[in-house]
């Protein structure tokens, strides 16, 4: 193939600039895709500046993907080339252990290989991300994309979509169900329309007012500040599920206290220091505390195809490839609503 053109890093100090390298040619049951569409996770920022701890460099991120197939492989019969595919967090698994044979990679008993920054299975190299001209995956871990959606829109539900939608479907969110949703980003905006779509009685958990009337909009039955004592004191033992979508360190327990009794509160969000729990507000209800990750291949096609049905897609503002360390920036502020997605035909 030709090089490839995309934005990167060689190392955790360097803002993103572009690169060029190669992908290999696709495999039997591998397929090329020009990329369109990459939508900017805050996991990317992470990654970029190695805050986690667990970056390898040099670094194309991008795990957001929508493009156009362009080759397909002699053994690969889900795609031809002109159709629109996607590709989101994970681009390969054992395929052989009790998770991956149940159709949820991402929880492969021998690591799922992550879109970037990770080994790629097939030839050992460094997988590079979707910030990029194109991408070459198998077609297990891509998907097809309904025709009539936006697909700036769509990127965002490989990973932002995917996260909310598995723990929603898993907790089994629907009518005469009390929903809440702590956090109101990229992740909870997602929760709001998907919960809201499912049926349930939804409630918006925010830290400022301000956001109540885009709450509203995108799907809340009501809004609860959780800085008012009162307020929250009104909510205690009513709550059927509770999904927490906020990055930042906060108290688990201020939202405990709010489920009935065997009710269940998932994180999804990955708070930077290790949280404290009171034990009783388990105990005392049986409650519990869980936490979900996107979803298996299967999970992620079905998101896509009920995204189709219900036209939903996530809310975004489109930028070009050239302003990804100003929107990196702009995340740190809490400055986008509700999600960054790249252009790609900027990178030409």
């Amino acid at each position: 193939m030709p090089a490839t053109k995309g934005y990167g890093t060689p190392n955790a100090q360097s803002p993103l600039a572009p690169v060029s390298f190669s992908r290999r040619e696709p495999g039997p049951t591998e397929i090329a895709i020009q990329t369109l569409y990459c939508g900017v996770c805050h996991s990317d920022l992470h990654m970029a500046r190695n805050e986690w701890g667990n970056a390898v460099y040099p670094m194309v991120p991008g795990h957001e993907i929508v493009g156009r197939v362009t080759a397909v492989g002699t053994a690969s019969n889900r795609f031809k080339v002109g159709d629109i595919a996607a590709v989101g967090v994970i681009v390969d698994s054992c395929r052989h252990c009790a998770p991956c044979n149940r159709g949820e990679e991402h929880y492969c008993d021998h690591g799922a290989t992550l879109t970037y920054a990770d080994k790629d299975r097939v030839d050992g190299s460094i997988t590079m991300g979707g910030y990029s001209s194109s991408y070459v995956v198998d077609e297990r871990f891509a998907h097809t994309v309904p025709a009539n959606l936006d697909l700036a829109g769509v990127a965002p539900l490989l990973c932002a979509g995917i996260t909310t939608y598995s723990p929603l479907r898993h907790w089994k969110v629907g009518p005469g169900m009390k929903v809440g949703i702590v956090g109101l980003g990229g992740l909870g905006h997602m929760a709001l329309k998907f919960a809201h779509s499912f049926g349930a009685h939804v409630v918006q958990f925010t830290t400022s007012l301000s956001k109540k009337a885009d709450a509203m909009r995108l799907g809340a039955d009501d809004v609860v500040l959780s800085t008012d004592a009162a307020a929250m004191k009104a909510q205690a033992k009513s709550f059927d599920f509770i999904l927490d979508t906020a990055s930042a360190s906060h108290s688990y327990d201020l939202y405990l206290q709010l489920l009935k009794q065997d009710a269940t509160m998932a994180l999804v969000g990955l708070p930077g220091k290790p949280a404290s729990i009171e034990v009783g507000n388990l105990i005392f209800r049986r409650a519990a505390l869980s936490g979900s990750m996107i979803g298996g291949m299967p999970e992620t096609q079905q998101m896509l195809d009920y995204c189709g049905q219900k036209n939903i897609v996530a809310d975004v503002e489109v930028i070009p490839i050239q302003k990804i360390n100003e929107a990196f920036e702009r995340l740190l502020r809490q400055e986008v609503k509700y999600r960054f997605v790249i252009d790609m035909s900027s990178l030409t």
